[in-house]
């Protein structure tokens, strides 16, 4: 067939291969059902395999007529097996199996009362027929070419416990094999031996993947490359749609461990998708959250992040106005990916000649700054655990740098400028050197802060997933609730008796302190506790004043205090009858519940007004306490909030929320020095091993990476800074008192007093 344009072949630039731009129609072959196509085949085989190879590299369009359509799936069977006679042969040497299975025809759910059709299956090295009979001369009703893209589904115990068959699924590309029979050993035979074909075959190549090969060639001759993309509309821009993938993918492979609510239909399926949303962000007006959505299919996707790679760059190559504003929507998002996910080397290499062209073409052009600032990012990206937020999309269009706030307790909050490769431990270590901290023995970190949670940043944490994370608990949480913060803290005590008073770190030791009692960290009576409130009245509106800010009672006395004395509710005990149980179920939906629901809502108004008046007669006995602090200034305040805090013998511990399987006592069942510690470790996800001289610890816990991660912070900074002496033992902390044990690592102040930290777990 001519060549389009008068041109009758063009030599492509790979050795051994012809490219050639035609139709595969045959006139004289006979169409079957099964092989009807709805879209163009980029699919190849492998180039070791005999044989010349031509393949299709225009943009696929669909046609009206299936003659006309670029490349039908009955040619790509032709050039994929041997044809066979009209019927099946019994002394055939290419047979690996053959019998009767039971066919669902229209692919609908298997019921009872339906029976699926008998056909006479045969398996060769190229594919899976079935006949309507196994005589010799029988009908050949389909067939199934087996590549490596095609997949086979195990028999599952579901189906045959709703149907009474065992089910195999073979996939191929446009159709799926729904096959049954009564025995699970034939099943598994016909699984077995399908797989094994599938095996056999080499990997697919796509004519994306074989020019991305030639383009790499041919990268320092201008000529062959220009030549390549003039003849190869694949590797251009194109304003119609996609039918099939750039890249080979599996048929039929159901993602079906992707997290999050979204649900996804097949890997080619989702890669044909996308790359209508990538056509549709050229005309979006707000293009963040479609941008947004695409990265999410991506994280949720991984084998689809190549593939979109390959669909920027090719609406990026040649665009018919390049640097307009769909142009421009294309090089933000691929802006995004770049600081997102990283390509495998194949398509990294492929990105980065276009990168380089893109420079070369358009030296001083919008596309170029982007092109250069994407080298940039693919260098530094290692992965992530979130897609950008909306804020750090907007951010990465303008190619600028985030601005992200960090709190200080007695400090004024931070601003630090970060990337979208900013780690947790170079934001702690800037805010050390900003804060003067650089030469405190004490250790800083990141904490993610929220009304009921508080949790240290893992050093090597990416702030940019951490602000995601907020982003997304923002649109959760109630609108009384305070949103989530990053706050610079204490992550390990070493030595605090010679922290000066007049330091902004004895400000962040009192902040902590003055935490710790707030979350019932701190055990001590309720004299101490009125006690320690006045000090920090005092230390924050200096001498007693009717005209003083008071701030909430919570914000200065332990509020689980106040809920203990409320008397616990009135449970009945349940009836052992089922007539009353049932009875009672009855009467809560009538008037009866709702009388129910009218005392619930009376105890509970009750309730409400014994709490305030015990806030009440708390604030007045604080307040009493504020007055005789008359004259004290603000350091000596500070002062003596935090001895009263040391006089607990845990303070300066570390606090886990740890399972010993015994009662609470008001102290430690063990404390041991750290010099005593020979080996700790993760028995499993749950349990945290630690190995002393003499004996094993097993510790169950859901903070194992939390506990091993500040152990070896303290004995790598122990090792560091103290002189090797025998260590004396330090006291260890008690259980905590409230009700609810603290949900994650939970920093405490203290001092260590010149000896190695001793480390303790609190029943």
């Amino acid at each position: 067939m001519p060549f389009p344009g008068g041109l009758w072949w063009l030599l492509c630039c790979r050795q051994g291969f012809t490219l050639l731009r035609r139709d595969y129609g045959d006139a004289d072959r006979e169409p079957e059902a099964d092989e009807e196509e709805e879209a163009a085949s980029f699919e190849l085989r492998a180039p070791g395999e005999q044989g010349p190879l031509e393949v299709s590299l225009s943009q696929p369009t669909r046609s009206s007529s299936g003659s006309e359509r670029s490349l039908l799936v009955a040619e790509e069977m032709r050039s994929l097996i041997v044809e066979k006679g009209p019927g099946p042969v019994e002394d055939d040497p290419d047979v690996l199996m053959k019998g009767w299975l039971q066919r669902e025809v229209r692919g609908s759910v298997k019921t009872s009362w339906i029976r699926p059709r008998k056909y006479w299956f045969v398996l060769t090295p190229d594919s899976l027929d079935y006949y309507s009979s196994k005589e010799k001369g029988a009908r050949r009703l389909g067939s199934l070419v087996l590549t490596s893209l095609c997949s086979v589904l195990w028999p599952d115990k579901q189906t045959y416990k709703e149907t009474g068959y065992w089910s195999v699924k073979v996939f191929g590309r446009k159709h799926c094999y729904h096959l049954y029979t009564e025995h699970l050993n034939e099943a598994v035979r016909w699984v077995c031996a399908v797989q094994k074909v599938i095996s056999s075959k080499a990997p697919v190549q796509t004519p994306t993947q074989l020019l991305m090969r030639d383009v790499e060639e041919h990268c320092g001759n201008p000529e062959v490359l220009e030549q390549i993309y003039r003849c190869n509309p694949i590797l251009r821009y194109t304003s119609s749609p996609l039918y099939a993938p750039l890249l080979p993918f599996p048929y039929g492979s159901l993602d079906q461990s992707a997290p999050g609510p979204r649900s996804y239909t097949t890997l080619r399926d989702e890669a044909v998708k996308l790359f209508n949303s990538l056509q549709q962000l050229e005309l979006e007006q707000d293009p963040v959250p479609l941008m947004q959505g695409i990265l999410q299919t991506c994280l949720d996707l991984p084998p689809l992040v190549d593939e979109i790679y390959c669909q920027l760059v090719k609406q990026t190559t040649e665009p018919p106005a390049p640097g307009g504003q769909g142009d421009l929507h294309y090089w933000q998002l691929l802006t995004c990916m770049s600081c997102t996910f990283l390509p495998s080397p194949p398509v990294l290499r492929f990105l980065r000649f276009h990168l380089d062209r893109t420079e070369s073409r358009f030296p001083t052009s919008e596309m170029a700054k982007y092109a250069c600032f994407i080298r940039e990012a693919l260098g530094k990206t290692k992965g992530r655990e979130c897609v950008p937020s909306l804020e750090e999309i907007l951010v990465l269009m303008r190619r600028q740098e985030m601005i992200c706030t960090v709190h200080c307790p007695g400090a004024p909050a931070c601003s630090v400028a970060i990337s979208s490769h900013t780690t947790a431990e170079e934001v702690a270590r800037e805010l050390v050197s900003r804060l003067g901290l650089s030469q405190s023995p004490n250790l800083f970190a990141l904490y993610e802060q929220s009304r009921r949670r508080e949790q240290p940043v893992g050093s090597t944490t990416l702030l940019a997933d951490v602000l995601t994370r907020f982003e997304n608990l923002a649109g959760e949480q109630q609108e009384q609730d305070p949103p989530c913060r990053l706050c610079f803290k204490h992550y390990g005590f070493l030595d605090t008796d010679n922290v000066p008073r007049d330091s902004l770190e004895f400000a962040l030791l009192f902040e902590q302190a003055h935490e710790m009692v707030l979350r019932g960290y701190v055990p001590t009576s309720e004299e101490t506790l009125q006690t320690l409130a006045a000090l920090r009245l005092q230390s924050l509106n200096s001498d007693f004043s009717t005209h003083a800010p008071f701030p909430r009672l919570e914000e200065l006395f332990p509020p689980h205090v106040l809920h203990a004395r409320l008397p616990p509710p009135r449970r009945r005990p349940p009836s052992k009858c089922r007539g009353a149980r049932l009875r009672a179920g009855l009467l809560a939906g009538g008037l009866w519940g709702q009388a129910l629901a009218k005392q619930r809502a009376e105890r509970d108004q009750r309730l409400r007004g014994r709490l305030r008046e015990e806030g009440a007669s708390t604030v007045a006995a604080i307040v009493e306490k504020w007055k005789l602090l008359q004259g004290m200034g603000r350091p000596e305040a500070m002062a003596a909030y935090v001895a009263l805090v040391r006089e607990w013998p845990g303070f300066g511990s570390t606090l886990f929320d740890v399972d010993l399987r015994a009662p609470g006592e008001p102290e430690p069942l063990d404390t041991f020095c750290y010099g005593r510690i020979s080996s700790f470790g993760a028995s499993d996800s749950s349990t945290f091993r630690l190995s002393l001289e003499d004996q094993d610890l097993l510790f169950e816990t859901s903070q194992v990476d939390e506990i091993a991660q500040l152990l070896g912070t303290y004995l790598a900074s122990a090792g560091a800074r103290q002189p090797p002496h025998p260590p004396e033992p330090a006291s260890s902390p008690p259980a905590p008192a409230p009700p609810v044990p603290p949900p994650a690592l939970c920093p405490a102040a203290g001092p260590w007093q010149h000896q190695p930290p001793t480390g303790s777990f609190p029943s």
